[in-house]
């Protein structure tokens, strides 16, 4: 077997401690690993896998040891400037922030959905944002099937999207209250947030022309995005064959019940990578639509898991 080497940048971070998770779970064929954090975290020790790591700080020359892939959990600063020395090195790397998302030659990738786009990576592949990541393998088979004309995007995203400092601020500002406001706000009274939703949705789906309108609210939930998910298809269907659609997808639970009130919640999909559709209704005001409401595990499939999924299909 081949010598595989792998780091993980932001290992102490709310997603760099999920990346880790993941990949003990998965125990993929990786001979060596490096992790690396800021010079805040550095030099503190972490087991992984029965062996204890030291925490080194990330810096120019850190890419040296000639690491075949590396995972990026860091900001868009931290990427801007690591991720090309990473890659200069020979280095593949999967990078979760949101600086190279839209980049024309880098591809977005969600595995159930379009990791055929991979093969024109010229060594950077992004990760969606968690938001989209959740909505995109719900909504693809119902693209490939039905055709998609609008989407309207609603989503209740959990206090772990936004990191260690938000968690911290469950029990502050967003204690018994719901902010319709992620990010910052734009010159055309969208957040930054609703954007990424928008225009990932358009890139992954290779459709820059799709319509879609986005509302992201951070919700008083420690961990778990929720989403409802208003779409116009192109044809009609019957509601049996849509949910059988679903079913059969990859990457997708299907619970719905609404005769016995069951459907999915953030309770549902914590610790768990598959994404959970639920409330699968036909919207009547139009004359192909439906509407779905979408769960997952934000840290673990709407970040850490993805990564590494898309990890486990490149060895």
């Amino acid at each position: 077997m081949k010598d595989r080497k792998l780091a993980v940048v932001g290992a102490t971070g709310l997603v760099g401690q999920t990346v880790l998770k993941v990949l003990e779970e998965k125990n993929l064929p990786i001979t060596e690993y490096g992790f690396f954090a800021s010079h805040k975290s550095a030099g503190k020790k972490i087991m992984f896998l029965q062996k204890e790591y030291m925490i080194q700080e990330l810096d120019e020359h850190s890419f040296d040891y000639k690491f075949d892939f590396a995972i990026f959990c860091a900001g868009s600063d931290v990427a801007k400037k690591f991720v090309p020395i990473a890659v200069s090195k020979g280095c593949i790397v999967i990078d979760n922030s949101s600086y190279f998302r839209m980049w024309p030659d880098v591809p977005l990738i969600v595995p159930e959905v379009n990791f055929e786009d991979i093969e024109n990576h010229q060594g950077i592949i992004a990760n969606p944002n968690c938001s989209t990541i959740q909505a995109m393998v719900a909504l693809k088979p119902l693209y490939d099937t039905y055709g998609i004309k609008r989407i309207v995007y609603s989503t209740y995203q959990a206090v772990s999207g936004g990191g260690m400092s938000a968690v911290t601020d469950l029990k502050k500002g967003i204690f018994s209250n719901c902010l319709p406001h992620i990010d910052v706000f734009l010159e055309n009274g969208y957040t930054k947030e609703e954007e990424k939703m928008i225009n990932e949705s358009r890139k992954i789906l290779r459709n820059p022309d799709l319509k879609i309108t986005a509302t992201t609210v951070r919700v008083p939930v420690l961990n778990g995005h929720s989403e409802s998910i208003n779409v116009e298809l192109k044809k009609d269907f019957t509601l049996e064959e849509l949910k059988q659609l679903l079913q059969k997808a990859p990457g997708i639970i299907v619970k719905d019940d609404s005769r016995n009130a069951i459907y999915p919640t953030v309770l549902d999909v914590n610790h768990q990578d598959k994404v959970y559709v639920g409330r699968i209704r036909r919207d009547f005001s139009i004359p192909y639509g439906v509407n779905l409401w979408v769960v997952a595990d934000n840290l673990r499939k709407g970040a850490a898991s993805n990564a590494v999924q898309i990890l486990e299909r490149l060895l």
